[in-house]
């Protein structure tokens, strides 16, 4: 309890300007719609500072930058209740028109000046500003930004339901997409994203006891363990349960495009087939927005572990 007392005097103690940089940040950027280099400055010097902080001091930079920190001040120096919860709502405002100029600005930069395409649909734009307005993370938005820009080039490339299930991921469930993506490969028409785990022939009495007759592959070697997936499922993005291709007679071809690259599954012998794990459409979707990386250390072992049923050209 001492403890707490303690870092409570040396919250009161510290400097007003350093601990409301986010707040005055927010209340400039109504201002204006770009930071000075000062302020850049003195936000990174914050950033390094917070990081040094212990648990109990961020819990209270963030209380006070979100102005929830009225009841932890002293007595004589506690503004009215009613003050703090206008206060708080009226910097909220000014937090998400923050957030979504941000977003448009990035997201000019994606648009065509001169590509004329479909008017955008208002109703659309009116649900994804509700959606995005709360995106304060700069990789996030720069996401988002590319939703914009991939929507009013072409009307209905995403759902509400995509962008309602993106909203809920963090930053790190779509590091995990752009993993998975590095990984995966599409059709020719780009709709339909899977992820190849092996390769296998129907049984028939010739082959019934060959070792070499079903082959999976390990994902985790290339990053995605099966954790991931579940999370990737757990997020709508993929099927957990395998699914397969139709069965291939001997020399017959599957053409894919994998991370940009075009590649042609031939298959060896009859009857072989494909597993793998299928985007759903909300993740085929999501997929787009994630640039061409390909894993080419998957790729090699695609080529090698599946030789026994196809031939890979690149």
């Amino acid at each position: 309890m001492s403890n707490l007392i303690g870092v409570l005097k040396e919250y009161c103690k510290m400097d007003k300007n350093q601990t409301n940089t986010i707040t005055t940040g927010i209340v400039q950027s109504s201002k204006k719609n770009n930071l000075t280099n000062n302020e850049k400055h003195d936000s990174k010097n914050t950033k390094s500072a917070s990081a040094a902080l212990s648990t109990q001091m961020q819990l209270l930079g963030l209380a006070k930058q979100f102005v929830l920190d009225g009841s932890l001040l002293p007595p004589e120096k506690q503004i009215p209740l009613e003050e703090r919860a206008r206060k708080r709502d009226r910097l909220c405002h000014l937090r998400k028109q923050q957030n979504l100029e941000a977003i448009i600005q990035k997201t000019i930069g994606y648009c065509s000046g001169d590509e004329i395409t479909d008017r955008a649909d208002q109703d659309w734009f009116s649900s994804f500003t509700v959606l995005a307005e709360d995106i304060s993370n700069r990789t996030m938005q720069d996401l988002w930004a590319k939703i914009l820009a991939g929507e009013i080039a072409q009307p209905g490339s995403f759902s509400l339901k995509s962008l309602k299930v993106f909203r809920n991921m963090s930053i790190n469930e779509a590091k995990l997409l752009a993993k998975a993506c590095g990984i995966a490969t599409k059709d020719p028409s780009k709709k339909n994203v899977r992820i190849i785990s092996g390769t296998y022939q129907t049984p028939s009495f010739f082959n019934m006891f060959n070792k070499n007759r079903d082959i999976k592959l390990n994902l985790n070697q290339f990053g995605l363990s099966y954790a991931e997936l579940l999370a990737l499922a757990e997020n709508e993005l993929i099927f957990i349960q395998e699914t397969e291709s139709n069965s291939l007679a001997k020399a017959e071809k599957l053409h894919f495009n994998f991370n940009g690259l075009p590649v042609t599954f031939a298959a060896l012998k009859n009857n072989c087939v494909i597993n793998f794990y299928k985007f759903t459409a909300i993740g085929a979707e999501l997929a787009a927005l994630i640039a061409d990386n390909p894993n080419n250390e998957y790729l090699n072992a695609l080529a090698s572990e599946l030789s026994t049923h196809f031939a890979i050209e690149r």
